[in-house]
């Protein structure tokens, strides 16, 4: 029993020891970086990934003429990055710049039209050839116009890709991967690729936002930069039907048949226009297509056909079934999820446009090229690496990306050092 005379004094525990907050660890210099760059306007963000983009392929491009390039495929005995500027194609559109177009068509031993520049577009030589009265030589102006053309190019890509609202993000990660697709060197060495981009961006995004009467010039001056405005009528045809069914919905008036007509029209023509300048010019009707015939183009063969006998001739039936699965599988991506934030005209441009060279090309290496045309692809690659198998974004997202690019670099440098290099006695032009 307590003793009632002592006072008694309360148990108190001690106070426990303040908590010390942990220091903040500072982000790393990469993660600053990274965080000043998301803070950029998207458009910014787009010419960064484009000025990168070019840097990285003019090393590339570098290194493959240093350590690929037989000094007897440009006439120079230590070969550098000009030698590969002004490589394959890029000597007719010098010939174009500096001379012009032949006065007639050359012929051959055996009588047939030989090569010549007629095969090649005009716009592109005459714009280097504007540069070149600053006193530029040849590869340099070339690399101007084709390094603006395809700065614009990207800003336009990117306002394209994200025409439907939410995927701005998305839509610049599609122009970047589209910067390093494996061709992409070809943008800016002297080729019509950038300048014929710029003015498809330009026709499909001037579709899509109904600026009819301002999507024909563009497309008139696309014709006369690359054979791309046959396809393109498919998708103004389609874009007019897609809009005549939803008119319940969404009214056509007056201005917009009369002005998609006009378009419809200018399309039409430009998709015939070089071939008919040619002939009035050298006065054969045939002049465009009988000098295409001299690089193997016979479109005479039929659609498709050279395709199936190359890969019938190849493995047979094994083959054949191989390349129609190669073509179901692709045209498969290009319709399916990964494309399905961009506009519907996009996407069937996406499908229009493979089948068309499927359909006029013969079986050659520059279809490599040639694809670098078809936009929808890297909106498809953008989707997938950023996505996955989600329909969100994933969680692993940078882990995908950077190995994509990784990927991408592997293949850009393949593509290279194989194609755009020259060898005389081994034909693989790019």
């Amino acid at each position: 029993m307590a003793d009632p005379a002592r006072p008694v004094t309360p148990t108190t525990s001690p106070a426990p020891p303040l908590a010390v907050a942990p220091s903040p660890v500072p982000p790393s210099l990469s993660a600053r970086a990274w965080q000043r760059f998301r803070a950029w306007p998207t458009w910014v963000q787009v010419l960064v990934a484009y000025a990168a983009s070019r840097v990285l392929c003019g090393v590339v491009i570098e290194l493959a003429a240093r350590w690929a390039q037989n000094p007897a495929g440009v006439g120079a005995l230590h070969p550098h990055y000009a030698d590969l500027v002004g490589i394959w194609d890029g000597e007719w559109y010098q010939r174009i710049a500096e001379h012009g177009y032949p006065s007639r068509l050359p012929h051959g031993p055996v009588g047939a039209v030989d090569y010549n520049g007629w095969a090649f577009f005009p716009l592109f030589p005459m714009l280097v050839r504007a540069v070149m009265v600053t006193g530029l030589p040849f590869w340099l102006a070339a690399s101007v116009v084709n390094l603006l053309a395809g700065a614009a190019a990207a800003l336009v890509m990117w306002r394209l890709f994200a025409a439907v609202p939410g995927h701005r993000r998305l839509a610049a990660l599609a122009v970047a991967i589209w910067c390093l697709l494996p061709p992409a060197p070809v943008l800016q060495v002297a080729y019509t690729e950038a300048l014929a981009a710029l003015l498809l961006a330009g026709s499909l995004l001037l579709l899509v936002r109904r600026q009819y009467l301002w999507a024909a010039p563009v497309v008139l001056l696309l014709g006369l930069t690359r054979a791309v405005a046959a396809p393109l009528v498919v998708i103004v045809v389609w874009h007019g039907v897609r809009r005549w069914r939803r008119r319940s919905r969404d009214p056509v008036t007056t201005r917009d048949r009369w002005s998609w007509t006009a378009l419809l029209a200018v399309t039409a023509v430009s998709a015939v226009l070089w071939p008919a300048i040619v002939g009035v010019a050298t006065g054969v009707p045939r002049a465009f297509f009988l000098t295409q015939a001299a690089w193997g183009q016979r479109p005479a063969d039929g659609p498709f056909v050279p395709w199936l006998t190359w890969a019938w001739q190849g493995l047979g039936l094994a083959g054949v079934g191989l390349l129609l699965g190669v073509v179901a599988a692709g045209l498969h991506v290009l319709l399916g999820r990964h494309t399905a934030w961009l506009t519907p005209d996009l996407r069937a441009f996406g499908v229009v446009y493979p089948l068309y060279l499927l359909a006029v090309v013969r079986p050659i290496t520059s279809m490599w090229r040639f694809l670098l045309l078809d936009l929808p692809i890297a909106a498809a690659l953008a989707s997938a690496a950023a996505r996955g198998a989600r329909p969100r974004v994933s969680p692993h997202w940078r882990g995908r990306l950077a190995l994509a690019l990784l990927l991408g670099l592997a293949a850009l440098t393949w593509w290279t050092f194989v194609y755009l290099t020259r060898v005389p006695w081994s034909d693989s032009p790019p």
